[in-house]
């Protein structure tokens, strides 16, 4: 689905992914939909108001496997 996200400039992880939509350097973000509302809720609210897109992924292992870490991620995001 997302073959070559690990080629791009991107940030994993909920704090990062947030300061890369606030900032206005996030493309798109990625979330899993295996992830705890109250993990990701401030983090879907931002998107919104800074009308960044969000794509969604089955799961945190395989947002972790299409950004090229073995370990699990709650979201990721494609910077500009």
């Amino acid at each position: 689905m997302l073959q070559g996200f690990k080629d791009k400039d991107i940030v994993v992880g909920t704090k990062q992914v947030k300061r890369a939509v606030s900032s206005g350097k996030a493309e798109l973000v990625l979330l899993a939909k295996d992830t705890e509302e109250k993990v990701i809720s401030e983090l879907v609210a931002i998107c919104k108001d800074r009308e960044v897109k969000i794509k969604y992924v089955s799961t945190m292992v395989e947002l972790g496997k299409t950004c090229g870490i073995d370990v699990k991620a709650a979201s990721a995001a494609l910077l500009k």
